[in-house]
């Protein structure tokens, strides 16, 4: 029993541990308080969490769970990264690559060990939306106290580390926009949480708008779109959304939709003819080195021996699926399409849950809108995007295993309403 009570205890403090890094990753405590750089807390939460779930598993003598095949083949991509130092064109950047993405791929499989109920889901879902607000007032007060000096570009907004670039913090963001939606619209929320999933609707398409990011935009609509559209209470769905689209018409700038109309000329904006470089780069490593890539993370460093003459300035790939296949190959790209095809899939399957569902089609919305992101904006190393994809392995494994035990229970239930109807018979 006393092995028992510790190893619940360790459960317990690694789910909270776990939900302090998704939170955490939202609100940089560092950039607000200095002081608290040092301690490196994202790196210390999800530390923690891995380490006591890991030690409740020992405790418990259960084996890890290793999400099926999908988690096979994230285990399989971070492995195929670490191998690439002995071909990369930069070994050290293929190195330093290889070892966040096991740190990731760790966070990955201590969010499905760890979060294993309707309410563990509910409250790290929760935590990311709460937290979101501290990033959008981030990014909103540049924008508001910036001058072209200090914007991107001369007029996009961002904010600090990884939200420096405005792409990453919009589509960060926009990956928060369902889920708080989908809690808004749930009868059994309180009124103090709703309020503040509102106010977490309404900063984050804010921040967006002043990031300028097309893909963000785009990201945003496609996922409300997809909410909309599977949410049970249609009406109310629909108004929500429609309510989203005229806040956004009738506030963001004349200056936003100008930019977001230049994808029809994109040979004239310099941004997009980044992407355009980047994507023939991407074709001509592919022609070059097809199955294993330049090596993880150095695509960039790659550019010299691929780009055309006129590209001069080295960007990154700005798709996440060719990055995939500028570094690591075809074979790369295999493994993570199952991972990522696998996640996006069973949130999809979760959705049609009834009593987990309303949460899944949240994370679904968001998978799709965040993918839909990262076909502008790619980026392997992602927090967010391995914390998304976990909880929405997450919302798989919960919905299969209430359908399971209420599958058991059928038979149970037919069995005590034949004894009773021949106890009846027999008193007759």
């Amino acid at each position: 029993m006393g092995l028992g009570d510790n190893s619940e205890r360790r459960d317990v403090v690694a789910f909270y541990a776990l939900t302090a890094f998704a939170a955490l990753i939202y609100m940089l405590p560092q950039a607000w308080i200095p002081a608290l750089a040092p301690l490196r807390l994202a790196l210390l939460t999800s530390g923690l969490a891995a380490g006591l779930m890991a030690l409740r598993r020992m405790g418990r003598a259960e084996p890890l769970f290793f999400d099926g095949v999908r988690g096979v083949a994230l285990l399989c991509f971070s492995g195929l990264a670490l191998a690439s130092v002995t071909w990369s064109v930069n070994p050290e950047v293929s190195r330093f690559t290889a070892i966040e993405l096991l740190k990731l791929t760790a966070i990955y499989l201590t969010l499905v060990n760890v979060v294993t109920t309707p309410r563990r889901l509910a409250v790290v879902c929760g935590a990311m939306v709460l937290a979101s607000i501290v990033t959008s007032y981030g990014v909103i007060q540049t924008y508001l106290t910036g001058t072209p000096e200090t914007l991107v570009e001369g007029y996009r907004a961002h904010w600090v580390e990884v939200y420096a670039d405005p792409n990453r913090s919009a589509m960060n963001l926009a990956l928060v926009v369902p889920l708080a939606v989908a809690f808004l619209a749930r009868k059994e929320s309180g009124w103090l949480w709703r309020a503040a999933c509102a106010l977490a609707v309404v900063l984050a398409v804010v921040a967006i708008v002043t990031t300028y990011s097309r893909g963000g935009f785009i990201g945003l609509s496609v996922a409300m779109a997809i909410w909309a559209m599977r949410e049970q209470r249609k009406l109310r769905s629909v108004l929500l959304g429609v309510a989203l689209a005229l806040g956004l018409a009738v506030f963001a700038p004349k200056s936003f939709w100008a930019r977001n109309e230049t994808v029809a000329t994109f040979h004239e904006d310099a941004s997009a003819m980044g992407r355009v470089y980047a994507w023939q780069v991407t074709s001509r490593i592919s022609l070059d080195k097809p199955l294993l890539g330049v090596g993880a993370g150095s695509f960039r460093y790659a550019w010299h021996l691929y780009a055309p003459p006129q590209a001069t300035r080295a960007y990154v790939a700005h798709n996440i699926f060719l990055d995939v296949i500028g570094e690591l190959g075809w074979v790369g790209l295999l493994f993570f399409l199952v991972f990522a095809g696998g996640a996006t899939g069973g949130a999809f399957e979760a959705s049609r849950n009834p009593r987990l569902g309303w949460l899944a089609r949240g994370l679904a919305a968001s998978m799709a809108g965040y993918l839909i992101c990262d076909l502008f904006s790619g980026y392997i190393l992602s927090s967010h995007l391995y914390v998304l994809f976990g909880l929405a392995a997450c919302a798989q494994r919960i919905a299969r295993a209430q359908e399971a035990e209420e599958s058991a229970n059928i038979p149970e239930v037919k069995g005590r309403l034949l004894a009773g109807l021949e106890g009846s018979n027999n008193a007759a």
